[in-house]
């Protein structure tokens, strides 16, 4: 097994090719839910939990149906029923554990079933592992763990948005620039701080 194939993977979805800061997907949960650090940290990992397996989940339709089958054109709409369940299931779950986080997301946590971060991720995961149709070596852990960097991914960019829009609320910031107008502001630098992992190309 070659270990720096992974760790490039992980490493890439993290940093280098982050979901939200530098493919800027999934930005409708990033700037509802990153006001503060305990719901953001809380939302990141549920969207750790449905892109990691959302990606085995997918990989295996994908390889034992899909493409043995020439189905490959309901890649779509099977992707989407796989994930809006997973969602649908990690509702369930938070509603039941944490009635009080569950109120806290209020509409973005149905909203990772359209969370294009997520579906992003599947589509990917069979772009780059399955060339030709024909599934690369290792690309079972490879879209697994390309589906837990992207979670992870995802989780970083919600910490470090909720951390400065914490200490935000005691800045003099003007009216006029006062909750969404900062906030992307932020996010354009953070995703210009992000895009020097991968460097600058002219």
């Amino acid at each position: 097994m070659d270990l720096s194939g992974y760790i490039t993977i992980l490493i890439s979805t993290v940093f280098i090719n982050n979901f939200i800061l530098s493919r800027f997907l999934g930005l409708c949960s990033f700037i509802g839910v990153s006001k503060n650090i305990s719901p953001a940290i809380s939302m990141g990992g549920a969207v750790t939990f449905v892109t990691t397996t959302a990606s085995i989940i997918t990989w295996l339709i994908y390889y034992f149906i899909l493409v043995p089958y020439h189905l490959e054109y309901l890649r779509t709409i099977s992707f989407i029923l796989v994930i809006a369940s997973f969602v649908q299931f990690t509702e369930i779950v938070i509603q039941k554990k944490a009635p009080v986080l569950y109120k806290i997301f209020g509409i973005y946590l149905p909203l990772i079933t359209v969370n294009c971060a997520v579906f992003g991720v599947a589509v990917l995961n069979t772009d780059i592992f399955f060339p030709g149709g024909k599934a690369i070596a290792g690309s079972f852990l490879k879209s697994a763990l390309q589906g837990f960097g992207a979670g992870a991914g995802y989780t970083l960019a919600m910490f470090l948005m909720a951390g400065i829009r914490e200490r935000l609320e005691f800045a003099d910031i003007p009216h006029s620039l006062k909750d969404v107008p900062i906030t992307f502001i932020i996010a354009s630098l953070m995703s210009m701080a992000f895009l020097g992992f991968s460097g600058f190309k002219i």
